[in-house]
């Protein structure tokens, strides 16, 4: 009960939210028989058998090997309402390379277990509907990946445009005047359905970078950024709401020596690894609450500057192996998403009022050359 209520204030005081999530062995760390170093103890506690003596770190929720996807899901559930209701919410997975990551964010290939991903783009559409009296809404999506320290719009690489320019469209993070991050230059395209939303995120997960190593058959190489707007307009007393959902798969953290990346996956690897430390630097910053943060070092803590520290309802779910030949990564792992939660956000609601909400129609159309009536005004 204590550590119960001690994450609800937590939860109340802005802090990000962390779950642990243990993966089952897969078929190598069998065969090898490796012991199992990694334990739940209960719901919020996980235990690690180190050379040193066991460590016990302490999580918002710990979920084991048994636990399936919609579990995961139903505790992330209420931060997809948030983003509808005109927050900007953050949901990232991060561990090792091999750890799940992209299993608890997409799922399988054959989405018999869908991840958080497919789920959140039900759930929207869901919430939607049930709202559909009270609200107008229009949802839009953009796709990145960050590879070899390049941002990448996965759309238009979809329209040709990298293969007919000879180079793909210069994508910028920039950030508006309330700090919340766009990527200004990426393609934008709006979904009126989860159906829809999800046949766009396939075709942009087509051209992500993937390839095989010793640690996993489909290893993701580039860190992949979903963000989703969501505009509602009440119908009764005209304001407007913009929230934005963030959904990240970043790539694993890595050894060349365990993985056996050379030439080109060397590289990647090294890119990697690279953005992961500037991320841990932004964290160890943010957690011992330094005057400095330095945001400006790596792309991927550029665009995650409003998750991280910023004015987002933030989930990390920190992916780890149960295999003893994995405890040093998995140690790495969960001290990294032990100064995570120790990072204080203020969440504010991006509302407007339907005067503002009218004003800046009225830009919109002196803008495209269109004319105004007194009354608009």
């Amino acid at each position: 009960m204590r550590k119960k209520y001690y994450n609800m204030v937590e939860n109340m005081k802005g802090k990000i939210r962390v779950f642990c999530r243990i993966r089952p062995l897969n078929r190598a760390e069998a065969t090898q028989g490796g012991a199992i170093v990694v334990e739940k103890m209960d719901e919020y506690s996980v235990n690690l058998e180190t050379p040193r003596g066991q460590r016990e770190f302490q999580f918002d929720k710990v979920f084991n090997a048994e636990t399936t996807q919609e579990e995961i899901f139903q505790d992330t559930n209420r931060l997809i309402q948030s983003a509808i209701d005109g927050y900007n919410v953050c949901i990232f997975a991060y561990g090792q390379t091999g750890s799940g990551k992209t299993f608890t964010m997409v799922g399988d290939k054959e989405q018999k277990n869908p991840g958080i991903m497919p789920r959140a783009f039900n759930a929207i559409f869901d919430i939607i509907q049930e709202n559909s009296t009270k609200f107008d809404f229009k949802v839009s999506v953009y796709m990145l990946e960050l590879y070899n320290d390049r941002l990448q719009d996965l759309f238009a690489s979809l329209a040709g445009e990298a293969q007919s320019h000879g180079q793909s469209r210069r994508v910028e993070i920039k950030r508006n005047r309330k700090g919340v991050v766009f990527a200004q230059g990426a393609e934008t395209k709006e979904a009126s359905s989860a159906q829809e939303l999800y046949a766009l995120f396939q075709q942009a997960c087509a051209n992500r970078h993937i390839s095989a190593t010793k640690m996993n058959v489909e290893s993701s190489r580039s860190h992949l950024i979903v963000g989703i707007m969501v505009e509602s307009r009440n119908l009764t007393n005209g304001s407007v709401s913009c929230g934005k959902l963030s959904l990240v798969d970043l790539a694993g953290s890595e050894r060349a020596a365990k993985t056996g990346a050379k030439n080109h996956q060397l590289k990647e690897a090294n890119s990697i690894n690279k953005a992961l430390s500037a991320l841990g630097d932004v964290i160890s910053a943010l957690s011992s609450e330094l005057p400095h943060v330095p945001y400006r070092n790596s792309k991927l803590t550029q665009i995650m500057q409003d998750s991280l520290g910023g004015n987002a309802k933030t989930l990390m779910i920190v992916n780890i192996s149960p295999s003893e030949c994995n405890i040093d990564e998995t140690l790495t792992s969960l001290i990294y998403a032990t100064r995570v939660k120790s990072i204080t956000n203020n969440a504010q609601r991006n509302l407007e009022s339907k005067e503002i909400a009218q004003l800046k129609e009225v830009i919109m159309k002196l803008r495209s050359g269109q004319t105004v009536e007194d009354e608009e005004i």
